[in-house]
């Protein structure tokens, strides 16, 4: 997967190209502000041992992902999502660690 760009080209211009490029700007800024919240609703469920809530986080993080093209962001908390809560933190290490490097590479393709 190394060769995978971590935000998809295509997906992220597709957005550009139905939604506009100023309001994508709004729409990433949305996203960066919100998922870290999203991150912290996994942990806490997954603490709390909080199966419906595990899922529901892990779901937005997956479709908020995907809409930018953030495909191994949204391959990962799909990961989740479906493979239910997990007592072993190490998946939602990995998926906060890959939020940050998604958050970054959005925020250098909306930079103008």
């Amino acid at each position: 997967m190394a060769d995978t760009p971590t935000i998809d080209p295509a997906t992220f211009a597709e957005l550009q190209d139905a939604a506009g490029a100023d309001f994508v700007v709004e729409l990433v800024n949305t996203f960066l502000e919100e998922a870290p919240g999203m991150l912290a609703e996994l942990r806490a469920a997954q603490a709390a041992g909080n199966a419906e809530a595990f899922r529901r986080a892990a779901h937005s993080l997956k479709s908020n992902s995907n809409t930018f093209g953030a495909t191994q962001l949204g391959l990962m908390a799909r990961d989740l999502e479906l493979g239910g809560l997990v007592a072993d933190t190490a998946p939602v290490d990995a998926l906060e660690a890959a939020y940050q490097t998604a958050a970054a590479a959005l925020q250098e393709r909306t930079r103008g």
